[in-house]
């Protein structure tokens, strides 16, 4: 089984959205059973909450229900759990190394370099924004998304 974590400041807006996004993926290519997936925040302002509402709404416009999902806070236990611990942008990266233990160091990358034909290196936090930074999460995780899934298959289920 591969294991992915995706990490946020407060796990209700980036890292749930990719959450539910890459499920929906993990879903439709069946590798539902050989993948897990889950979000956490690199601060504790949310833990329990849901999604933010509009990341809600944004990504059921698409048809993925984020409404099951909690926030929680990233723990140091999760750098061994984990096989890919993917942060939302530089600033979130950052904090992961001041917790992950140094034998861990090669899980934790940046998102976004599973899609090196965006011109973004970074998902916006739309969190302050209006409805539109939603959408564009959502676009980015999206193409990320599928980086992402082409890279487990090279480098984890090759015969798929």
């Amino acid at each position: 089984m591969v294991k992915v974590l995706f990490v946020c400041m407060g796990n209700i807006c980036r890292s749930p959205t990719a959450q539910g996004v890459f499920e929906r993926l993990v879903e439709q290519t069946g590798l539902r059973q050989e993948i897990e997936i889950d979000s956490a925040g690199t601060h504790a302002y949310h833990i329990g909450h849901s999604p933010d509402p509009r990341s809600q709404a944004a990504a059921m416009r698409r048809g993925i229900d984020l409404g099951a999902q909690r926030a929680r806070r990233v723990e140091v236990v999760d750098f061994e759990r984990f096989d890919y611990v993917l942060a939302m942008d530089e600033e979130n990266f950052q904090q992961l190394q001041t917790i992950c233990p140094p034998q861990y160091a090669h899980k934790l990358r940046l998102f976004l370099e599973f899609a090196p034909e965006l011109p973004n290196t970074q998902v916006p936090d739309p969190y302050y924004g209006g409805p539109g930074g939603f959408n564009e999460v959502l676009d980015l995780v999206e193409t990320a998304s599928e980086g992402l899934m082409r890279h487990l298959r090279q480098h984890h289920f090759k015969a798929r």
